[in-house]
């Protein structure tokens, strides 16, 4: 089989490149992730501007016509300039979703304007007694009229600070943690009865906690059918954690990158660090987790569509990247001695980075319990 990219998608992962390695330096990320805003809204609309938004989406509604490989694509270049842009919430989920299972009016309204930077999207789905059962929902979504009332609360709502619309999983039927009874809805981020606190996570991003206290919203908020909407949340997760482990790779390649390049000028004892025998093969298994990573990220990626084997994949994926994100990170840390804990060197932020990724959507016990059980 050809893993070759097509030169279309190697365009665009050079465009990605050029872009990030000119005007999204480490030195601007640690200014602006420290900034009330959290982040530079210019880059935002510098993506959509080079195609980046609209690369996975459908051409009849703004898109360039990809898929999950230009996802992924576009995330292993985000990792490895930690970009805290929203990218996954609004087009992996909020465009996957709405290209999905939108009603026509949902694609005319939404897919244009996240192709074009207009829009941002966050993803409301945890609650704080849910762990990682995305089935485990006390957010209801009761009829009302013509439409529904939400009353719930949702936490650790990634990009939640920046969002103008809300994906919100809800239960309209069912009980607590039936799979049957699931609904999806599209939310105004402004919509009556919404309170948000904002905070910022350990890792760069952004984040909210978010209640709903009746908030009433169209029957046309509904993404899908009402109460089956769960298989559509897990093939959304799928598909956010297929685009975060490419992340993780291209975080990994800057660890073991940066890690080699300073053994060759650290010395101890008169030589460079690079010369001790056990630190060479320290790095040699850097290397090869990073290398095992990107392999099997691209597995996963390549299974998304296939409904039987894409959950065994992601699953896969998800713990050998969390462990070997893990191992990658600690020796990076190891090897550069005490600055590598320190805030102005950027190879603890990119050991953060991989670890929160390791517990989005779950960690590695829970994808290898998760594997079992599909097995």
């Amino acid at each position: 089989m050809d893993f070759s990219y097509t030169e279309e998608q190697t365009l665009l992962r050079d465009t990605i490149a050029r872009y990030l390695s000119d005007n999204y330096k480490y030195e601007d990320w640690r200014k602006f992730t420290r900034s009330p805003a959290g982040r530079d809204p210019k880059h935002w609309k510098q993506f959509a501007e080079l195609g980046l938004l609209a690369a996975s989406l459908p051409e009849e509604h703004g898109g360039l016509g990809g898929g999950a490989i230009e996802n992924s694509i576009v995330m292993e270049e985000f990792g490895k300039a930690l970009v805290v842009e929203p990218f996954v919430p609004t087009v992996v989920i909020g465009g996957g979703l709405v290209s999905r299972a939108g009603t026509d009016a949902q694609k005319q309204e939404w897919l244009g304007r996240i192709a074009g930077g207009d829009a941002i999207v966050a993803f409301a789905f945890a609650e704080p007694h849910g762990r990682y059962n995305l089935a485990d929902l006390t957010t209801t979504a009761k009829k009302s009229g013509g439409g529904y009332v939400l009353r719930g609360q949702k936490v650790v709502v990634l990009g939640g600070p920046w969002a103008d619309a809300l994906i919100v999983t809800a239960r309209t039927s069912g009980g607590q943690r039936d799979a049957k009874g699931v609904s999806i809805f599209i939310v105004d981020k402004k919509a009556k009865g919404i309170a948000a606190r904002d905070y910022p996570t350990v890792d760069g991003q952004q984040a909210s906690e978010i209640s709903f206290e009746n908030v009433e919203v169209p029957a046309s908020a509904l993404i899908g059918r009402a109460d089956e909407g769960f298989p559509l949340v897990e093939q959304a997760v799928d598909e956010a954690m297929a685009a975060h482990c490419a992340e993780a790779c291209g975080a990994m390649k800057v660890l073991v990158d940066a890690t080699v390049e300073y053994s060759k000028t650290r010395k101890q004892f008169g030589v460079p660090l690079a010369k001790f025998q056990v630190l060479q093969h320290r790095m040699v298994d850097m290397f090869m987790n990073h290398e095992q990573s990107v392999s099997i990220a691209l597995m996963a990626t390549l299974k998304l569509g296939d409904a039987a084997e894409r959950a065994k994949a992601v699953a896969a994926a998800k713990v050998h990247i969390g462990r070997a994100g893990r191992f990658v990170g600690q020796q990076a840390i190891q090897i550069h001695g005490g600055m590598g804990m320190t805030d102005e060197l950027n190879v603890g932020h990119y050991f953060k980075r991989v670890t929160m990724i390791d517990t989005l959507y779950g960690n590695v016990d829970h994808h290898l319990k998760r594997y079992a059980a599909l097995d």
